[in-house]
């Protein structure tokens, strides 16, 4: 099958790595200059004009769409009748609304979290003086996520010193912001993907990591690692609470790809914060452990609305991210660019362990791994298990293995929920 990769920065080099092994023919296209050379010496066909391989690709194959954005050019390729797998546009507004995704989840029968939306620092300061309390501070839509901070104090002050420091200094980025009432619970998303009439596949479960220190402290970065888990069970929990709930939404949207909602769980219910609807990194790469099914007859089944059976392992998937700086500020200082570093196995590699590597700022030269981007996010590593303890020791010891200067990585993903976090949540009914 020949397949169209359109990328925005180079994240589903993975995949197309994937579904290049699988057989198919697989045209790569990257959106950001700055990400042109990420996958080159890898064998894949890099283009330069994705609407002009349309005629290649042609309606029997495949068009993926990795990022959020696409979602009008999505909807019009499927009037055209090609096979389109990703997102809409309607799936767009979810995730860059705020606004609009609560609304939506308060219409289908969610619980929410109070939450209001500014288009200035200082309004949003007014406010937070006028409803004093612990407020989550985010970017509407898919743009920074070190922008996002969760207040502490109970009067707000942290907040409202934040919000002042964003209008000194980054004032330019303050016409967006949101502010969501925090709530305490456990953390954790419910995925599934939607073949534009229905469910497909099992549930996916996962806890995220976003701060770039272990123990949940320091920034918030795009993610540091995830656990991973598939769930069958149609009376899941989570499941019904929220995602599930949204069926005849995203039939009326015409969404087909992967879908995930972020949730706060407690004694009181689901609360659920945020959609991405759309491929999760570095959740995809988990997903490609967790699945027995080839990546290209799965997503072409999820493009055509046909009721693909994915077969897949029990178990828990830890993915962790190998970053270098000046992740995650990326950009912020360019004489720290890891640009042409290179990554150095610590002796041979077995096919398997090369298996749970999923690069992503990375070219080949010479047979060697070369980071082809700027901005730190350079690759990283699953471990699988029966129980979350293999997956973890599997994932660490595999990076041991591994060698990038300046490189670095948390060290503890999965540790709290073995540790805590998961028994709460069977404590409440949602493992």
């Amino acid at each position: 099958m020949n397949i169209l990769t359109i990328s925005k920065d180079g994240d589903a080099l993975d995949l197309a790595l994937r579904l290049q092994q699988e057989g198919h023919a697989v045209a790569f296209y990257i959106k950001e200059q700055d990400c042109a050379e990420v996958g080159e010496g890898f064998g894949l066909r890099k283009v330069t004009d994705w609407r002009g391989e349309l005629a290649w690709v042609g309606t029997d194959g495949l068009i993926v769409f990795d990022q959020s954005g696409w979602g009008r050019e999505q909807d019009e390729l499927r009037q055209a009748g090609y096979s389109v797998v990703g997102g809409s546009e309607g799936g767009d507004q979810l995730e860059f609304d705020r606004k609009h995704a609560q609304d939506i989840f308060k219409q289908y029968g969610m619980q929410t979290v109070r939450s209001r939306h500014f288009t200035s620092a200082d309004v949003a300061i007014e406010f937070v003086k006028a409803n004093r309390g612990r407020w989550v501070v985010k970017q509407n839509g898919h743009i920074d996520k070190c922008f996002a901070f969760a207040g502490r104090t109970p009067d707000g002050r942290d907040v409202i010193d934040l919000l002042e420091n964003y209008k000194a200094f980054n004032n330019s980025e303050c016409t967006s912001i949101d502010l969501q009432e925090r709530i305490i619970g456990v953390e954790i998303g419910v995925a599934r993907y939607f073949n534009g009439q229905d469910w497909v596949g099992p549930i996916e479960m996962n806890l995220e990591h976003k701060n770039l220190f272990p123990g949940g402290h320091g920034p918030k970065t795009p993610e540091m690692g995830t656990v991973v888990w598939y769930d069958d069970n149609e009376a899941n929990k989570l499941f019904n609470e929220t995602l599930g709930k949204l069926r005849g939404y995203l039939q009326k949207i015409d969404f087909r790809g992967d879908i995930d909602i972020n949730c706060i769980v407690n004694e009181h219910g689901a609360f659920p914060l945020e959609a991405t609807p759309r491929f999760g990194y570095p959740a995809l790469y988990a997903q490609s452990i967790l699945n027995r099914s080839p990546w290209g007859e799965f997503l072409k089944a999820v493009a055509d609305g046909t009721g693909q059976q994915l077969q897949w392992r029990k178990g828990y998937c830890l993915v962790v991210l190998v970053a270098a700086p000046p992740f995650p500020y990326s950009g912020v200082n360019s004489k720290y660019s890891p640009l042409g570093l290179k990554v150095y196995p610590k002796g041979e590699l077995t096919p398997e362990e090369l298996a749970h590597i999923h690069w992503s700022e990375i070219r080949r030269q010479d047979g060697e791994y070369v980071v082809a981007g700027n901005s730190g996010y350079v690759f990283c590593v699953t471990g699988f298990g029966k129980s979350a303890q293999t997956a973890f020791s599997q994932v660490y010891g595999l990076i041991e293995k591994l060698s990038l200067p300046r490189m670095f990585f948390r060290n503890d993903i999965g540790k709290k929920f073995m540790e805590h976090d998961r028994g709460l949540l069977k404590k409440w009914g949602y493992v």
